[in-house]
């Protein structure tokens, strides 16, 4: 496994000794790269600190116990036609608001708002994305929070024409 772009984040090591020695029922493992951690064996969670989001951000983004992440579906391109109908925001809970994981694939969160993001890659089939994006809730808020997720309808009041 690779670092990300800016593993060497002070930040990052702030929140990688907080991350848990479990995650969605997996045992956590050892890693080399800097700033990673593994859970399952074989992993089926694997995250990397320091990487960096390209903004306009048109993933759908969740807020998970005060954290907010972007979803994306493994083979899934930015400009396919279902990215850009919306960029929905919701809160709450589980990961189903705003983006329904089908249970199948690999897919990608990424911490939203906060520099060094933390990217987190597991398999649907094999781990709960709610279960597993609220157990990092502790370690990912180490990381100071700068944006939120927002929706078009947040910013448009549309009364006023």
């Amino acid at each position: 496994m690779d670092a990300a772009p800016d593993a060497t984040n002070p930040d990052c090591a702030r929140a990688l000794v907080a991350m848990p020695d479990t995650l969605a029922g997996q045992d956590k493992r050892e890693t080399t790269a800097q700033a990673t951690a593994a859970w399952g064996d074989p992993a089926t969670v694997i995250l990397k600190c320091g990487a960096r989001v390209k903004e306009p951000v048109q993933d759908p983004c969740v807020r998970v116990n005060d954290v907010d992440w972007t979803l994306r579906q493994d083979g899934e391109s930015e400009e396919s036609p279902e990215r850009n109908e919306s960029s929905s925001s919701s809160s709450g809970t589980g990961v189903d608001q705003g983006q329904s994981l089908d249970g199948t694939g690999t897919w990608t969160a990424t911490s939203f708002g906060r520099s060094p993001a933390i990217q987190v890659t597991f398999d649907a089939a094999k781990v709960n994305s709610s279960t597993l994006l609220v157990d990092l809730q502790s370690a990912v808020n180490r990381i100071h929070q700068t944006k939120e997720c927002t929706d078009v309808s947040d910013n448009l009041d549309l009364s006023k024409n």
